[in-house]
């Protein structure tokens, strides 16, 4: 199921959701744009590896790449799937956090997810790149923030529309991560190159976390 919209409007420009958005985009054009030694180097530089995370670990520069890496992407495919769905879930998140909130939320799960992928591969030297830690901790917090949301989602092959409470469709992905992240373990190996656990640490930290980032409304009651 492609996942299309959501049935609630934005109440406000979302500001924290584009800039990421044009930051992501802006990364990956420099870098596909560079000669070919020069992106090898950008992709060796500033992606996360646990492994020389492992080797660094009392260096901070070794740090750097958990937060870098977000910014970054393999591929079109990769960068296009990951900023539909930060648009798609997080310009609701970022009404209810506020741009500055939400960039600090964004990051802060990104950061658990790149941990958690670092605790479950700690002797991986496999590069890894993405968003899609940081967006799992939006949906996290979507899940729990708008339940009585809709996903217009296009089921492919047949084709038609149909709407599907946000807590579902989100439950169901989480689930499709949590058995692929075990099926890792059971193997010993990252099944398909995706970072699993990434996702699933990621949305429990949006899950966990969210509260402490809404905006305080004051008025009369």
């Amino acid at each position: 199921m492609l996942p299309l919209r959501d049935t609630i409007p934005s109440r406000k420009i979302p500001i924290a959701t584009w800039l990421i958005i044009i930051i992501n985009i802006f990364v990956f054009f420099h870098q596909i744009t560079l000669p070919h030694d020069d992106a090898l180097y950008m992709v060796y530089e500033y992606s996360f590896i646990p492994l020389r995370f492992v080797r660094g670990i009392y260096n901070p520069k070794s740090y750097i790449p958990l937060f870098t890496s977000m910014f970054m992407h393999g591929n079109l495919l990769h960068l296009i799937s990951n900023m539909w769905s930060l648009w798609l879930f997080g310009d609701n998140v970022e009404d209810n956090m506020g741009a500055f909130r939400f960039i600090v939320f964004y990051i802060l799960t990104g950061l658990i997810a790149g941990f958690a992928h670092f605790i479950s591969n700690p002797m991986s030297n496999i590069p890894t790149v993405g968003a899609s830690g940081a967006i799992a901790g939006v949906m996290g917090a979507y899940f729990l923030m708008f339940p009585h949301s809709r996903i217009v989602t296009l089921v492919p092959f047949i084709p038609f529309f149909i709407r599907v409470p946000a807590p579902i469709f989100l439950f169901i992905w989480f689930v499709s991560q949590l058995r692929s992240g075990l099926m890792s373990g059971v193997y010993g190996k990252v099944i398909g190159g995706v970072a699993w656990w990434a996702h699933i640490f990621g949305f429990l930290g949006g899950v966990f976390l969210y509260k402490k980032f809404i905006k305080k409304r004051y008025g009369r009651p």
